[in-house]
């Protein structure tokens, strides 16, 4: 007998992580009703063993992600990132900076497989949901810059005056690479998307202490081995082109050898149709709803989605509608 494959959008319930230098929003503007004083991010679709997401709708509700590829790993598609049958390849987030985030780093896959076990390292993407007029990124630095040298200005905590700080504001977009040194500063609120890995390596972290009342760790040596020390261009927003069809919009923001980010404008009040999606047999995708809301609508089944929902489309999904009034990210592999 022919194996049954679910099909259907799912609805996601995601972890949350309490970091010291997050905030209230997500609680506040995005409904994540999360028993915390603090929410700092909140891991939407992911896999990870450091915080997989739960299914919050239809036949395997309350059943996590990493359980429901185990037992339909078609599921994730036929895509050349499936990097083992039942891990998703990326990590989706929203991050919630109400205090700037330490100074880090990320291995690439090479230096993770061989030095961490056999993780991934992280590429990621921002994408800037909203920015204080303050709010800035870290992005590499100034000029090229020796280990000796940078090992002086850590010791003597000059560091931050040869990091190069780049304004941000709603909507910017940035690929970070693995092996750039990077920050988010206050006042940034951004939905994240990455490979899938919690491999994070602090340079500096402006001598802060954790609940335990202690200066949180930093992984200097290792920042050392993996950290691009050339001066890098001040980076500029990439081109981007709407593409217009009846009903919605869509533009291309990132796309790497990890992942592939749209944002989508869903707008079919006017119009009085409904759009069609479906996801092939390669690769599964992701929809993150950044604002308003709609309705997903197949032949025997119907899903709400507001400002903050996170659906995941299996691979080879059945056809379905879209509703409603939103903007959102699409993302696959």
């Amino acid at each position: 007998m022919e194996k049954y494959i679910p099909r259907r959008p799912m609805l996601m319930s995601p972890a949350y992580k309490d970091y010291l230098w997050g905030g209230t929003r997500l609680n506040d503007e995005f409904a994540k009703n999360i028993d915390s004083d603090i929410v700092a991010e909140t891991w939407e679709c992911s896999t990870h063993p450091d915080g997989p997401s739960i299914i919050n709708s239809g036949e395997f509700k309350g059943m996590s992600l990493v359980q429901f590829l185990k037992i339909f790993p078609e599921c994730l598609g036929t895509h050349p990132r499936k990097i083992c049958p039942d891990t998703l390849p990326v990590l989706i987030k929203f991050i919630d900076a109400k205090k700037d985030l330490s100074v880090q780093v990320h291995p690439d896959d090479e230096y993770a497989r061989t030095h961490e076990n056999g993780q991934l390292g992280k590429t990621e993407m921002w994408y800037v949901l909203s920015a204080t007029k303050q709010a800035k990124l870290v992005y590499g630095f100034h000029h090229d810059i020796k280990k000796e040298e940078l090992y002086a200005h850590l010791d003597d905590g000059t560091i931050e005056n040869y990091l190069q700080k780049v304004p941000i504001k709603k909507d910017d977009v940035f690929l970070i690479n693995s092996g750039t040194v990077h920050a988010i500063g206050a006042g940034a609120l951004i939905a994240e998307i990455q490979e899938s890995s919690n491999l994070t390596y602090r340079l500096y972290d402006y001598n802060r202490v954790g609940k335990d009342g202690k200066k949180r760790e930093l992984h200097v040596e290792k920042a050392m081995d993996v950290a691009n020390l050339k001066a890098i261009e001040n980076p500029r927003q990439p081109m981007r082109v709407l593409r217009y069809k009846k009903g919605w919009a869509s533009e291309l923001l990132a796309r790497c050898k990890y992942f592939q980010t749209e944002r989508i404008i869903l707008n079919t009040e006017t119009t009085h149709e409904m759009v069609d999606f479906q996801t092939d047999e390669t690769s599964f995708q992701v929809f993150l709803c950044l604002g308003g809301c709609g309705t997903i609508i197949g032949d025997d089944f119907s899903l709400s989605i507001f400002k903050g929902d996170c659906i995941f489309i299996p691979a080879g999904s059945v056809a379905f509608k879209i509703h409603g009034n939103a903007q959102m990210l699409k993302v696959s592999c």
